[in-house]
């Protein structure tokens, strides 16, 4: 065991990808003990075991699936009979931790008020940021953090194509006339898992009706969320930034949760379907 965490600490300490899994619990004949822990990178089993046999193969091919579509965890419950194919009989349940996955991507247009807000808040989170914006003194307001660029550019909406295609997208700048370019480039032409639009349910309505002038898709334009924030705290810069922090972090779990479980839904379909 002591073996184990060792190979465990050097592989953090290197920043090599890999899964860990952990047999949380065993029913019947299961071919290892709670507690078990197994190390699975790239190139397969790297160290500690939660059984072998098939049970361990369709483990280690979960765990590559994970790291291969970034989902920070998994929880199945199989029946090793049923669903692995195993003639002894049993259950097993598995914990999958990522420590693997790429870092969450927010992209800012925008560097006011709210975003100077903002950023500093998101700077305490495991994130990748990018504010973007026409006016270099107000990305100056902004901390300086290895976490964040600041980039200036006269026409915000072409930095949109080189943004990573998991981003989170938000849209807080000087206006209407600055916001309303940068999302007609995000619907068109991308597929981002949030975008959002700082103001209010009337600009909301003023921006479907620009963007189906735009000849956007009716469902494109559905996507996108205006006004964006959890419905709490008052209309300061300060209390508006946390409740766009915290629909984010809303956001972002329910698209990890809901990734996690198509994993687990593929690799189970390719499994009962193997010969």
């Amino acid at each position: 065991m002591q073996a184990f965490w060792d190979t465990f600490t050097e592989f953090r300490k290197s920043n090599k990808s890999f899964v860990m899994v952990t047999l949380v619990n065993a029913k019947g004949s299961a071919p290892q003990v709670p507690g078990a822990h197994m190390l699975v990178s790239e190139h397969g089993l790297e160290a500690g075991t939660i059984g072998g046999g098939k049970v361990e193969l369709k483990a280690i091919e979960l765990a590559q699936k994970m790291m291969a579509e970034a989902n920070p965890v998994a929880h199945v419950q199989w029946n090793l009979k049923k669903d692995v194919g195993m003639t002894c009989g049993g259950n097993v349940s598995l914990f999958f931790e990522n420590f693997a996955r790429s870092r969450w991507q927010i992209a800012i247009f925008g560097a006011g008020h709210v975003a100077n807000a903002l950023v500093p808040l998101l700077l305490t989170l495991d994130c990748e940021i990018l504010c973007i914006d026409t006016r270099a003194e107000w990305l100056n307001k902004m901390p300086d953090s290895a976490s964040l660029q600041k980039i200036c550019r006269e026409i915000p909406e072409e930095m949109v194509k080189e943004l990573h295609p998991e981003t989170f997208v938000l849209m807080m700048s000087q206006g209407h006339a600055f916001d309303l370019p940068v999302l007609i480039e995000v619907l068109k032409n991308h597929d981002f898992p949030y975008a959002g639009v700082i103001g209010s349910n009337s600009k909301r309505a003023v921006l479907k009706k620009e963007l189906l002038d735009n000849n956007i898709a009716e469902n494109k334009i559905d996507s996108f969320i205006c006004p964006i924030g959890l419905p709490l705290g008052n209309s300061t810069p300060p209390e508006i930034a946390i409740s766009v922090c915290a629909q984010l972090l809303q956001k972002r779990d329910e698209l990890y949760r809901d990734n996690s479980r198509s994993v687990v839904r593929k690799l189970s379909l390719t499994m009962n379907n193997a010969p």
